[in-house]
């Protein structure tokens, strides 16, 4: 029998989430709920669910077993904790939350219910992404030293202005590196372990009518000694492909939205004969540099089947809250360093104020 879905919030991504589901087998879109009605009345013609008139019928249905949230960012905990509490296991589009408190609530209430608990990072499911993971537990970089990431992509002012949370604080959470760097944010990480201190800058400088950074700069200092920095913008016109760089005493790869475009390592291995014929024939596509419609979902069918793996057996999912929780935590650190000047140390002891930040 099937494994039902049913979606919350029903905006743009609630599209790719559909379109996932809708590649699995064993899994079935139920029904799908919007405060605005058009919205889910939209949703529904067009991915042959129902719409729910309110989310409380919603979560009372016995055929839905999986809630995905798709609603804004700083809107996740409230309808992700009502799911938990009504038995369904929950899927969070990123950002988990956009405060560590709101984090946790929707990670203590799905530990509580029993129930798993994924936040949406698809890059981590690509090839490319797995080789370079690999790469690095077999100590093929050596010693690393640095890990970059680059997200140089552009957005529109109409964009901002098409919903009234967007490039806010209070429900986006933050600008390009809350909304857009985060996937890269979450991926550098998971590569290069935990980041120990950070310095920062941000600023607002081609966007008007948000509150929001559109263009961020940061310097990280891992845990493992490595250092890297993040960039992030919305501001960079026409908008580049995104970039992960990796690179350490024995080797370096290069990471260009799913493509490898580097792969060297001083020691080589049969492997990297494939890996290279590979990115000869590979050719990425623009992604969401310019675009935000212009993204796969093949990797979020990747991780949805995850999910169905970790409630079939029991076992945690590849992304679970404190996964999701981690990349939301090192941007709010980036935001702090760049109110302060300071020099901030991970983990933060406590949220940082919104209220530095609205100023």
């Amino acid at each position: 029998m099937a494994t039902g879905f049913g979606i919350i919030g029903c905006g743009m991504i609630a599209t790719f989430h559909a379109r996932a589901l809708a590649e699995i087998r064993g899994a079935k879109l139920i029904g799908c709920y919007d405060a605005i009605t058009a919205a889910s009345a939209r949703t529904a013609n067009q991915h042959g669910c129902e719409a729910f008139e309110n989310l409380k019928d919603l979560l009372a249905d016995n055929r839905i077993d999986v809630v995905t949230i798709c609603t804004p960012s700083g809107a996740h905990m409230e309808p992700a904790c009502a799911a938990a509490k009504a038995g369904k296991h929950v899927v969070v589009e990123k950002p988990l939350e956009i405060t560590l408190k709101r984090c946790d609530r929707i990670i203590e209430a799905c530990r509580k219910h029993k129930v798993v608990l994924s936040a949406i990072f698809p890059s981590r499911f690509h090839r490319s992404s797995l080789d370079l993971k690999k790469a690095i537990e077999q100590k093929r970089f050596g010693r690393l030293t640095m890990g970059d990431a680059y997200v140089k992509w552009f957005r529109t002012q109409e964009y901002y202005d098409s919903g009234a949370w967007r490039g806010t604080w209070e429900l986006d959470g933050g600008g390009a590196l809350m909304n857009q760097a985060i996937h890269s944010v979450d991926l550098l990480t998971w590569l290069m372990g935990p980041v120990a201190e950070i310095r920062a800058q941000t600023a607002t400088l081609a966007h008007r009518r948000i509150d929001v950074e559109d263009t961020a700069v940061a310097t990280l200092r891992f845990k493992s000694g490595a250092i890297g920095v993040i960039e992030a913008t919305t501001a960079a016109w026409p908008g580049y492909l995104k970039r992960i760089e990796i690179h350490g005493s024995e080797g370096s790869a290069v990471l260009e939205e799913e493509d490898l475009k580097v792969w060297d390592f001083a020691k080589k291995r049969a492997i990297d004969r494939a890996i290279h014929q590979r990115m000869a024939d590979q050719q990425s596509g623009g992604g969401g540099a310019s675009d935000p419609s212009a993204i796969g979902h093949h990797a979020h069918a990747m991780q949805f089947r995850d999910v169905l793996r970790a409630i079939r057996t029991g076992k945690k999912p590849a992304i679970d809250g404190p996964e999701g929780r981690r990349s939301v935590e090192i941007i709010l650190g980036i935001y702090k360093a760049a109110e302060t000047g300071k020099t901030i140390a991970l983990p933060l002891k406590s949220d940082p104020s919104l209220a530095a930040r609205r100023r």
